[in-house]
């Protein structure tokens, strides 16, 4: 593939791969009981969870289905740099539509915007705003090339997708991000006296800062041992990653079969494109979570251009308006009750709808 060249692709797994998939799960031995009776969360996603999931993972999931929806949308593969990016492209027929990058974190994908794609670049009222979507798979993420070297850091990759979007012929663009996507977890004011919703919202924090954060400090230090071991175990990385799904989303939209339908598709995608050591590298080469906040609110690190914030209630460390503005020029802020740190999979209207208001209060041609 020539540097320039911009590729179709479609996610084609081979079916000797899904049934070799399919054949290691039923061979699966899984512990006979939970850790200690009435062990429930306290020491990780519970016993059931795990084993509700495998149930239907073997019993009640047709990948095929979900490859085809995928596939819905056009997935193209171009090289920059000498790294190549997979990604999806969703064009609006609608001649003022706007450019948008919809960039994921970890342990997102591409499929994190699966929701929103659609109902941005064709939207069913023809008054609404309607953009051209990318949707690119991080570096070492999916079909996207693994990081080329040692201390790749996220400008790397925003260069990278900086070029992407010039290539396709957008000289200015929206961008939406969230986790590894946008890297801002600001503090509040010293002084600040908390609303309620603060303080609701700093209770979570400090239990997630407490007893959640392990996969983070084996991920940032051992990725090849985490990487390694998990690599051809399906089982292994639904609970790496499924436990993300598991405690930070809204606890309303866990109960619902569709949430179940996510997880398994996620940890399908890393498992068939051996993703699940590279995706590592997010937090072995860039920031630690106890520097995010001094990084954050460093004046050289401040966002330049205008930007906007959603925050929603059920996310790991969700932030509010007066810690947002004093990291750069923010124009746009609201709150949500529903949805948590995977939004355009838990509340798709409410984050569309953010973008639609956005737009029309900041974008000028």
């Amino acid at each position: 593939m020539s540097e320039s060249a911009v590729l179709e692709f479609k996610v084609q797994i081979p079916e000797e791969e899904v049934d070799r998939l399919y054949r290691k799960l039923k061979d699966t031995r899984l512990p006979p009981r939970e850790i200690v009776p009435g062990a429930g969360e306290k020491y990780g996603p519970s016993y059931k969870w795990a084993k509700d999931l495998y149930n239907k993972w073997i019993n009640d999931f047709d990948w095929g289905k979900v490859q085809d929806e995928i596939n819905e949308y056009p997935h193209y593969l171009t090289t920059i740099e000498n790294v190549k990016i997979h990604f999806v492209h969703a064009r609006a027929e609608k001649p003022d539509a706007i450019p948008i990058l919809l960039i994921h974190g970890w342990p997102g994908s591409f499929y994190e915007f699966s929701r929103v794609w659609g109902p941005l670049s064709h939207p069913k009222d023809p008054n609404d705003q309607a953009f051209n979507v990318v949707a690119p798979s991080l570096p070492g993420f999916c079909w996207s090339d693994w990081p080329p070297r040692s201390g790749w850091t996220l400008q790397d990759t925003a260069v990278l997708f900086d070029n992407l979007m010039k290539r396709l012929g957008y000289s200015q663009y929206m961008v939406q991000c969230g986790d590894w996507g946008e890297l801002r977890w600001p503090a509040l004011p010293e002084g600040h006296v908390r609303t309620s919703r603060e303080q609701n919202v700093a209770a979570r924090v400090d239990n997630w800062l407490e007893n959640h954060l392990g996969y983070a400090i084996c991920m940032r230090t051992r990725p090849h041992t985490i990487g390694i071991a998990l690599n051809d175990n399906p089982m292994g990385i639904l609970m790496w990653v499924g436990e993300k799904y598991n405690e930070a989303a809204d606890p309303e939209k866990q109960k619902q079969s569709s949430w179940s339908d996510v997880i398994l598709t996620t940890t399908m995608l890393y498992y068939f494109t051996d993703c699940i050591m590279p995706s590592a590298l997010c937090y072995y080469e860039n920031l630690h979570h106890e520097d995010f906040a001094e990084f954050t609110m460093n004046p050289e690190n401040h966002v330049k251009v205008l930007f906007g914030y959603s925050s929603f209630f059920w996310d790991t460390e969700p932030s509010s308006k007066v810690a947002v503005e004093r990291t750069g020029n923010l124009v746009f802020y609201r709150e949500h009750d529903d949805g948590g740190h995977f939004a355009a999979l838990e509340n798709p209207i409410d984050i569309i709808q953010d973008l639609r208001d956005l737009v029309g209060q900041e974008w000028k041609r």
